[in-house]
Formats: C-alpha cells, sequence, structure tokens
C-alpha cells in the first residue's frame, strides 16, 4: 500500500508516522524548505528559540506521547510557576483564575481586571431568563449578552487573540470551547455552565497525581517535528521538503499528484495535511463542492518579535511569564512572553542574556506585518515599555512573519468541517488534517493526523504497492 501525506507541519508528520507502523509504503511532500509547519526553530544572540508555538498541551496526551516516541521524552520541561499578567487599565494586573477561556464562575473571579460596574453586570446572568446557545454561537456574542462586554474585552478576547488572533464576538463557542458549549446547552445561567465545567475538571483531578498543564521542550518545540521527521525516515518512509504539489487527480489505481517539477507519483490513498486553501486548490478539479467550502474558510497573520537583552538591563522588568494585551486597549502588541523567566532550559542556555517575544497581529489587522523590521521592532519595544518600564536596547532582535497562519474558528466551523469530510466521503481513499478542522493546537495536529492514517488505513484497498509512474 502507497500513501502520499501532502504537507510536512507536524499534523503530516503525525501521520506519516502512524503509517509507518504498519508497513505502508508512505511518502510526504512539502512545498516549504523545511518541514515543520509552524513548529520552528531558530537563534537569537546566538540562543536558540521557538519562532512559532512554544508550549504543548500536556493534559491532552497526544504531542506528549509523539514526543516521548521520537526520544523526546526527556526534553519535555514544564514552565517555571511564576504567574502570568493582564496589561489593562493601564497597568499590569495578575492573571485572574476561576474561569474558562475567559468566562467567569462567579464575579468575583474578575477582580481587579474589571470595574465594579462590569463585576455587577457578571452577576446579572443568573437573572436572565434560561440560556439558549442553540447550533453554535460567538464566544464574544454570548458573553456580551449574559455578562456584559467588559468581560469580553478585558479577559475573553485577550485570551482567545493568544490562539486564534481572531474576533472574540465571531468564534464558534463549539469549536473552540467544546466542554463549555456542551455545559451550556444543559444549564439555565452561563455562570452555572462554567462551574459545571470546573467542577467536571476538579473530579478528574481527583486521586490523580498532578501533572503540568504545558509542556515546553528543551531547545524549543520545533525540535518536535524534527525528531518525527527523522523517526519517519528511519521507518522507511521517504520526505521530500521543498516540493509543491499542483494537482490531484484521480486514476484507476487510486491517485496521481502532479508536482511543480514534472513529476506525477502515485498512490492509494492521499492525506491532505495543508491549510484549507490549499486543499481547495488541490480538490478543486474532483471535489469541487468540498473545493467551495474549504476555500471559504478565513484566516489571521501575526508576526514575532523576539528580542534579546543584557541581563543586567533588565533590573525593572517584573516578575511572571509575560503579559496579554486587551485589544480594546488600542496596542501594537497583544501578548508578550518573557523567554528566559518562563523556560529554565531558556535561561540557563546563556545566564548573562534574556530572552522575551512580542506577538503582533490580529484578525483583519494585517497592516502592521506590512511594516519594515525595524519598525515592528520599535512598536513592540514602545508597548513593552509602557507596559513594563523597559527602557534598554536589545543586543539582537528577530521578526518572523507567519501570513494566514491561524484559521479562523468562526460561528458554524463544526458543521462546516462536517460538510467538508460529507463531500469527501464519496472519493476513496483520501483524507484531511491539520489546523484548520479540528483545532490548532499541537495535540489536536497530532490527533488529527494519527486519525486521518488511521482511517485511510481501515478504508483503503491494499492491494499492493503502487509504483512512482513519473508520467
Amino acid at each position: 500500500m502507497q500513501v502520499i501525506v501532502i504537507g510536512g507541519g507536524i499534523a503530516g508528520l503525525a501521520a506519516a508516522h502512524r503509517l509507518g507502523g504498519s508497513g505502508v509504503r508512505v511518502t510526504v511532500l512539502e512545498a516549504e524548505p523545511r518541514f515543520g509547519g509552524k513548529l520552528r526553530t531558530g537563534e537569537v544572540a546566538g540562543l536558540p528559540v521557538d519562532l512559532g508555538a512554544e508550549s504543548i498541551l500536556a493534559r491532552r496526551p497526544e504531542a506528549i506521547d509523539l514526543a516521548e516516541a521520537v526520544g523526546l521524552g526527556g526534553a519535555l520541561h514544564p514552565p517555571a510557576p511564576v504567574g502570568a499578567a493582564i496589561w489593562t487599565g493601564g497597568a499590569l494586573r495578575p492573571m485572574p483564575k476561576g474561569h474558562v477561556m475567559g468566562v467567569p464562575g462567579t464575579a468575583a473571579a474578575l477582580t481587579g481586571v474589571l470595574s465594579d460596574t462590569g463585576l455587577a453586570r457578571i452577576a446579572r446572568d443568573s437573572e436572565l431568563p434560561p440560556l439558549r446557545v442553540g447550533e453554535d454561537v460567538g464566544i464574544g456574542a454570548l458573553v456580551a449578552e449574559r455578562m456584559g462586554h467588559e468581560v469580553v474585552d478585558r479577559l475573553v478576547e485577550p485570551l482567545l487573540g493568544g490562539v486564534y488572533a481572531g474576533d472574540a464576538y465571531r468564534i464558534s463557542l463549539r469549536a473552540a470551547v467544546p466542554h463549555l458549549y456542551e455545559a451550556a446547552r444543559t444549564h439555565d445561567s452561563l455562570l452555572a455552565a462554567v462551574r459545571a465545567v470546573q467542577g467536571r475538571q476538579e473530579e478528574a483531578r481527583e486521586g490523580k497525581p498532578a501533572g503540568p498543564v504545558f509542556n515546553g521542550i528543551e531547545g524549543g518545540v520545533g525540535r518536535l517535528p524534527e525528531a518525527v521527521a527523522a523517526a519517519c525516515r528511519a521507518a522507511g518512509a521517504t520526505l521530500e521538503s521543498g516540493v509543491a504539489v499542483t494537482g490531484l487527480r484521480r486514476t484507476a489505481r487510486g491517485w496521481a499528484a502532479q508536482l511543480a517539477d514534472g513529476r506525477s507519483l502515485t498512490a492509494d490513498g492521499v492525506i491532505l495535511a495543508v491549510p484549507a486553501s490549499a486543499a481547495a486548490r488541490l480538490l478543486a478539479a474532483e471535489a469541487p463542492a468540498a473545493g467551495r467550502e474549504l476555500a471559504a474558510l478565513d484566516y489571521a497573520s501575526m508576526a514575532l518579535v523576539t528580542l534579546a537583552f543584557r541581563r543586567a538591563d533588565l533590573a525593572r522588568l517584573p516578575r511572571g511569564s509575560g503579559f496579554l494585551v486587551p485589544a480594546v486597549d488600542g496596542r501594537t502588541i497583544k501578548a508578550a512572553t518573557f523567554t528566559s523567566a518562563k523556560w529554565g532550559w531558556a535561561a540557563a542556555a546563556d545566564p548573562g542574556l534574556f530572552v522575551l517575544r512580542a506577538s503582533i497581529g490580529r484578525y483583519g489587522e494585517s497592516a502592521p506585518l506590512q511594516w519594515e523590521d525595524a519598525d515592528l521592532v520599535r512598536a513592540a519595544l514602545a508597548d513593552l515599555g509602557a507596559a513594563t518600564g523597559l527602557a534598554a536596547e536589545p543586543v539582537d532582535s528577530l521578526v518572523t512573519r507567519w501570513y494566514d497562519g491561524l484559521p479562523q474558528y468562526q460561528v458554524g466551523h463544526v458543521a462546516w468541517a462536517a460538510r467538508v469530510r460529507g463531500y469527501l466521503a464519496a472519493l476513496p481513499g483520501v483524507r484531511l488534517c491539520g489546523a484548520s478542522y479540528d483545532g490548532i493546537g499541537i495535540p489536536a495536529c497530532v490527533a488529527g493526523g494519527t486519525r486521518a492514517a488511521e482511517e485511510l488505513l481501515r478504508t483503503v484497498d491494499p492491494g499492493g504497492p503502487r509504483e512512482d509512474t513519473g508520467e
């Protein structure tokens, strides 16, 4: 059995890793010069840094299991136990507890972040008519209706912005916070739904050893795709980077992928581990309805400004792992991470240096990404100075842009993904996976890639290996 995996991000690599353990001949094709997608490491002032995602949700097992399977188990480390903050109302305030993605279980949970009027508005949720969420609803729209706009603008939006860089009022509750969506369907108030979710989380933790919520990888999370790619090669898979797939067509024996270099590769099955926009182009001929749906998914772009300072110049920098910034305050940055305070391995790499990074870019706000690198660095420094008193000049900086890097899970996303897969059900041997569909976190992408591989193994007639035709 021959399978082509199109896309060498962590979802595609996870699919290839699962297929490689089943005796399948696997070819992974990645258009970019490197594998890993948005998981990437680099250097600033000679120090290793992540230039994409920097942590893995540890309470989902898929990514941790994969890291351990490819030899990175000993490199997994939780962040330092220092708190995060939110820069709101002109001051850095401790990140509140007692909420689910910013939606509180009590008004008191947001004391210090919201005004007295905003806190009073939260408490009115229990006095409103019974909660009705229907098939889906925007998180921000629902929370604003039940608890007021202030809780959305000051906490829900910054938290969601760190994940989606999106519009909180349009992000799907069902897709982005499914456990709260399910609770909201069976409770009369949003406060009660949040408390129900919190209660179930506490029950799940009872009697179990406390583990970290997140883990990082010594040297950077970008090491994960490198290790998975190496494991795939060791299992016999063929991995090619810098190879763009320009078309897909059905053949009498399965599928043929047309490559930009003129080659045509045939296979029994294909896994599309690419953004929805790329999948739309590849499926336009064989599945036009699916292609139209895929082309409709929207994206946000963002940039990361990574800065290295002499530690001696940062005496005034507050303690903590960093802070979030509400969009309503009109700042350029949306978050800052104090990398050398958050990750022990980063601090140990050079005790005399301190690395931090700021993220810029929200849905519908692409203008800053067109600025020169120096202008982005200046804007980040200006906001960091206003928030923390930082006045030092960095010894090095690096700007990383992720154009259309974050899919927008807007209202109806779950139904959208189901429609796409429904259209593809008529095509044997094709599966989709990746951040565009079932979750943008690393564990969700790993799970999606693994599931796509397993479904293909169950549904494709193994028949026998297929040879590259070269036609």
